[in-house]
């Protein structure tokens, strides 16, 4: 279902032909030129938001990216502008004042949008209080655009059958470089309606792959902070130990900006974000954004079994981009290894599905209840609304087999605590101790292997996906950065750093 065709609102059509041609053909604004044109009276916030509406309107029908429309987006643009004319807190003023943001569609805002996953089992739901990271972007007056599209519960409905990028709400999202190519999931929406310029910036949330993944497919920046350095309270979840909630952008300085905007400690995800908190450094990550930041770092290449699956044009390019690393003044230190890295990847073995199955019943029940006004009030709920609503939730096509296993589960026992502790144990004999142990900064891989997604995922590390090139029928791929928890510094300078030397990432049209 699309969104429904937007008016180009209120404005006269000779003023929607100028801002057409003014802000076009084609340009793709950052943050920080954005707020020079603000600054130089250029354009207005509200005249950036009619901008992206119209594009939305023209592109979302193919794309189907866009679930809704904020119906406030236009008066949330027009304080940020009177703000801006006021000169109210100029010199505190936040980089993302009067900056449009997408959603992921499990992201919670108090307002006239639904939350939902991308199900209808919770339409006309209603949350108590926005998400927390809402909560901050509201602070600094971002303009909260609409939501985003996803794999529907994360494809965790029936994990292994939900298309990437489908939910029942949306239908199947597409990717906007090659039709019918795969998108990736489950923040598809967010990483399309970004590469397609449909908005400046979205948020999207990951689990296991989440971010990374539509990051690299769709030709976007994707930040996947260490879990907890972003607050999950009022997010839809999954699970409390792997969930955490990042930007996806065009580059990383609007990436940086943009987890700048959100990081820190929420009282409603007080352990996690009050862990977190460590690592967040004075002055915030905008000074990691340094152009020589290559110079110096260890860099980590594991090929077995990262690029064991990757196209051959991806694996040679990989070669070129190690080169330029090493020409940027990085060591490279190649054919490592991960100590149980076939176990870390096969999640049935190494006990996550387990522990996924497990956490997702016991929080999305906590999450359900907590809703002032909603249809469903637990897992078994949501079953029987599939059940109810087979053509709507395409049940015969998909079925929801994830769902039921998790119905099926009991609650963290004995069983469950030793499976954490064994996750613990592969994370701190495999990865950290590969870092640690060869002094390294991060580790680099081309794309976002599954394994390499797996390893960042278990341990709650963070990583960076930054757009890498295109393969010869014009598919895209990235080169993926993880490191250490908190180490968002270093993989900041390495990602931005490679990004300016190569400057590889183009429009999808």
């Amino acid at each position: 279902m699309a969104v429904k065709p937007l008016h180009l609102l209120s404005l006269p059509p000779i003023l929607v032909s100028l801002l057409v041609i003014t802000f076009a053909k084609g340009h793709e604004f950052t943050i920080e030129s954005i707020q020079a044109a603000f600054a130089e009276n250029k354009f207005t916030s509200l005249q950036l938001v009619d901008f992206y509406l119209k594009r939305i309107e023209n592109l979302n029908p193919k794309l189907r990216s866009v679930l809704e429309i904020n119906p406030d987006a236009r008066v949330q643009a027009e304080e940020a502008d009177r703000d801006r004319r006021g000169g109210n807190n100029h010199g505190r003023r936040s980089l993302m004042h009067g900056v449009p943001v997408l959603l992921k569609d499990s992201i919670a805002t108090k307002d006239k949008m639904n939350t939902t996953a991308g199900s209808y089992a919770l339409v006309g739901s209603v949350v108590s209080r926005d998400a927390g990271v809402v909560e901050k972007l509201r602070e600094v007056q971002a303009v909260i655009l609409g939501k985003a599209s996803q794999s529907e519960w994360y494809s965790f409905r029936a994990s292994g059958k939900i298309p990437d990028g489908w939910c029942a709400r949306g239908g199947q999202a597409q990717n906007p470089y090659v039709a019918g190519a795969g998108t990736c999931g489950s923040s598809s929406g967010s990483a399309i309606s970004v590469a397609a310029n449909m908005v400046t910036v979205s948020l999207g949330s990951e689990t296991d792959g989440s971010i990374l993944c539509p990051a690299d497919r769709n030709s976007v920046v994707g930040l996947k902070p260490t879990v907890g350095l972003t607050s999950r309270a009022g997010v839809i979840p999954l699970s409390s130990r792997q969930d955490t909630i990042g930007p996806m952008t065009r580059t990383v300085a609007d990436a940086v900006h943009l987890l700048d905007a959100i990081v820190g400690f929420d009282p409603r995800d007080s352990e996690a974000t009050a862990e977190a908190a460590k690592f967040i450094p004075d002055g915030g990550y905008k000074q990691f954004l340094n152009k020589d930041g290559i110079r110096g770092k260890r860099l980590g290449v594991v090929r077995h079994p990262f690029l064991d699956s990757l196209n051959g044009s991806i694996v040679s390019t990989f070669g070129i981009h190690l080169d330029i690393l090493r020409a940027r003044g990085a060591t490279i230190i190649d054919d490592l290894e991960i100590a149980d890295i076939d176990i870390i990847s096969d999640k049935g073995k190494s006990g996550e599905l387990m522990l996924l199955l497990t956490e997702f019943k016991s929080s999305i029940n906590e999450y359900l209840k907590e809703l002032e006004i909603s249809p469903v009030r637990s897992l078994a709920d949501v079953i029987d609304f599939n059940l109810k609503n087979p053509e709507l939730e395409k049940l015969k096509e998909y079925g929801q087999q994830t769902f039921l296993e998790s119905e099926k589960t009991n609650g963290n026992g004995e069983k469950e605590k030793k499976a954490i502790e064994y996750l613990e144990k592969l994370s701190r004999d495999g990865f950290e101790k590969l870092i640690t142990d060869n002094k390294l900064d991060a580790l680099v891989a081309p794309g976002i292997p599954n394994a390499m997604a797996s390893v960042l995922a278990i341990g709650g590390y963070p990583g960076i996906s930054v757009p890498a090139g295109y393969q010869s029928n014009g598919m895209p791929f990235g080169i993926c950065f993880g490191g250490l928890k908190g180490t968002e510094p270093k993989l900041i300078e390495i990602a931005y750093a490679f990004e300016q030397a190569t400057k590889l990432r183009r429009p999808p049209f």
